[in-house]
C-alpha cells in the first residue's frame, strides 16, 4: 500500500476524531466514563494485530520475530513517555487557556523535525525546513482569532511556567513519535509482532490508569470494569474504532514512511475539522482559517515535490556538433 493513501485515510479519521466525541456526548457531557476509550482503543488495536500476526505466520517464510528481552524491554519507553506528556498536558492548562494551548501545541512540527534529525539521523534539506516551520505557521495562523478579542491578549500574557511547560508537552509529544519510529524500524520484525508488544504495554498502562481513578475517587461509582461500558452508544463505539484504526495507521506509516508524514497527516486533519465544523456545527470561518490552509498547502508542496518542482535548474548545456569549428594549431618544429 502506497504510503500517502495511508496517510490520506489517517488525515480523515483524525479529522472525524473531534466531530464524533463531540457527537457522543449529551447536552455537552459525557455519559461515559472517557479514561475506558483509550484503553477500549488499546485493546481493540492489540486483538486486530494478534488476527493479522496469526494470519501471518500461517505464510511460508514465517514472519521474523525478536523475543528476546533486551528487545522486548524497549517498548513500555513510549507508554512511559505518553504517560508523563499527558500529565504535563494538564499541568500547561492550569497556567493557560485552552486556545494558547493549541496554538502552542503547534511546537512539536517544528521539535518533532528538530528530534528527527538528532535521534534518526535523517537529513532534511534547507526547503524542507522551511517547509516544516512554514506548517507550524499555517496551523498557527489557522487558529488565531480576531486581535481585538481577549484570547489573542491571553496569548502573551500566561506566567512563565505555562510556556515552559508548553515547550516541555511539544517536546515529549515529538520524543514519543520519534522514539516509536526508531523501535518500529530497528530491525526487520513484523509490522504486527512490533504492535503486539506496543499495545500490551499500552493496554497496561491505560488500565493502570483506571485503577488510579478508582483509588481517587474511593470506589464511589464501583471498579471500572463494573462501569467499562456504562453509557455507551453507537456513537461511542465509532469513536473507540476510529481511535483504535487511527492507532494501526500511524505504526503503520511508522514502519513504512516517518513522523514528519504522520506530522502533515494530523496538521491537514485538524484544518479538514475545522472546514467541516462549518456545515456540521455552524462554525463560523475566519480569514485567519483560509490564510491557514493556503499557507499549509504552500508547506505540504514545498516538502514532498521533487526539487525540480520548486526551483528552476537550467537545462544542462549540449553542444552541437555542427558548431563545433576546427581551430589548426602550429606546430613547432625543432630547427
Amino acid at each position: 500500500m502506497k504510503w500517502y493513501l495511508v496517510a490520506s485515510l489517517l488525515t480523515i479519521l483524525t479529522s472525524s476524531q473531534g466531530i464524533l466525541t463531540t457527537l457522543s456526548q449529551t447536552n455537552g457531557k459525557y455519559k461515559y466514563d472517557y479514561a475506558t476509550i483509550p484503553f477500549l482503543a488499546e485493546v481493540f488495536k492489540l486483538i486486530v494485530s494478534s488476527v493479522f500476526l496469526w494470519r501471518e505466520r500461517k505464510k511460508s517464510p514465517p514472519p521474523k520475530m525478536t523475543t528476546d528481552w533486551k528487545s522486548v524491554r524497549l517498548f513500555p519507553i513510549p507508554s512511559v513517555i505518553y504517560l508523563i506528556h499527558n500529565n504535563v498536558q494538564f499541568a500547561t492548562l492550569m497556567y493557560v487557556d485552552t486556545s494558547t494551548y493549541q496554538i502552542m501545541g503547534n511546537l512539536k512540527i517544528v521539535t518533532t523535525g528538530i528530534l528527527f534529525r538528532l535521534f534518526l539521523k535523517k537529513k532534511l534539506s534547507n526547503l524542507q525546513w522551511m517547509a516544516i516551520v512554514l506548517l507550524a505557521v499555517g496551523t498557527t495562523t489557522s487558529q488565531v482569532k480576531g486581535c481585538g478579542e481577549a484570547s489573542c491578549d491571553s496569548l502573551f500574557s500566561a506566567p512563565i511556567q505555562g510556556y515552559m511547560l508548553g515547550i516541555l508537552s511539544a517536546c515529549l509529544s515529538a520524543l514519543a513519535g520519534v522514539y516509536t519510529e526508531f523501535l518500529m524500524k530497528k530491525n526487520n520484525d513484523s509490522l504486527y509482532w512490533q504492535n503486539i508488544q506496543l499495545y500490551t504495554f499500552g493496554s497496561i498502562f491505560n488500565m493502570a490508569r483506571l485503577v488510579v481513578d478508582d483509588f481517587r475517587g474511593g470506589f464511589e461509582k464501583g471498579p471500572w470494569w463494573q462501569r467499562l461500558f456504562n453509557g455507551y452508544s453507537i456513537t461511542t463505539w465509532l469513536v473507540v474504532l476510529n481511535l483504535g484504526s487511527t492507532g494501526l495507521l500511524v505504526s503503520w506509516l511508522m514502519k513504512y514512511a516517518d513522523n514528519i508524514v504522520k506530522v502533515y497527516s494530523t496538521s491537514m486533519a485538524m484544518l479538514l475539522t475545522m472546514v467541516l465544523s462549518v456545515f456540521l456545527f455552524s462554525f463560523k470561518p475566519t480569514l485567519q482559517l483560509f490564510l491557514g490552509i493556503i499557507v499549509c498547502m504552500m508547506s505540504l508542496h514545498m516538502y514532498f515535490a521533487p526539487p525540480h518542482m520548486l526551483v528552476d535548474i537550467p537545462p544542462a548545456i549540449k553542444s552541437d556538433p555542427e558548431s563545433l569549428v576546427n581551430v589548426p594549431v602550429d606546430r613547432k618544429t625543432d630547427s
